[in-house]
């Protein structure tokens, strides 16, 4: 990102900005061991910085290969509007389109209306081909 407030960085977030950024942008909490876990099963992630703090983060999650799967794309709530939904997202599909094979299949779960935002990425909704599905384990 090239605005001059904001530099979006190729890391995974800590734990404590994962959960943080999750929970400001409102999406579904985890525990700190699931977040440890996950993390550490990061593909490619990117991080937003605003005054040496993450305000919005991204990643990417799968085998690298075959599969992938967009995830945790959070912005806090006071730094949107700005860009830097589009900046994560452009540093993840850069990653997907010269990192990984050109016949991975790259998949996401878009909240409403944030699937407006990824089909400026090329994705496209899948029904009624195949319709997303999801559970928890417990």
């Amino acid at each position: 990102m090239t605005h001059p407030a904001y530099e979006t960085v190729a890391r995974v977030p800590t734990v404590s900005e994962y959960l943080r950024l999750r929970a400001l942008a409102g999406l579904s909490a985890f525990s700190e061991e699931a977040a440890t876990k996950g993390l550490a099963g990061t593909l490619f992630s990117v991080v937003v910085e605003h005054e040496n703090s993450a305000v919005g983060m991204g990643r990417l999650i799968g085998d690298g290969g075959c599969f992938v799967q967009v995830v945790d794309i959070a912005v806090d709530p006071r730094f949107q509007g700005q860009g830097l939904g589009k900046a994560i997202m452009s540093a993840l599909t850069d990653y997907i389109a010269n990192s990984l094979p050109a016949s991975v299949y790259v998949s996401l779960i878009a909240d409403v209306p944030a699937h407006k935002l990824y089909e400026k990425f090329g994705f496209k909704e899948t029904a009624p081909r195949s319709l997303g599905m999801a559970r928890r384990a417990g």
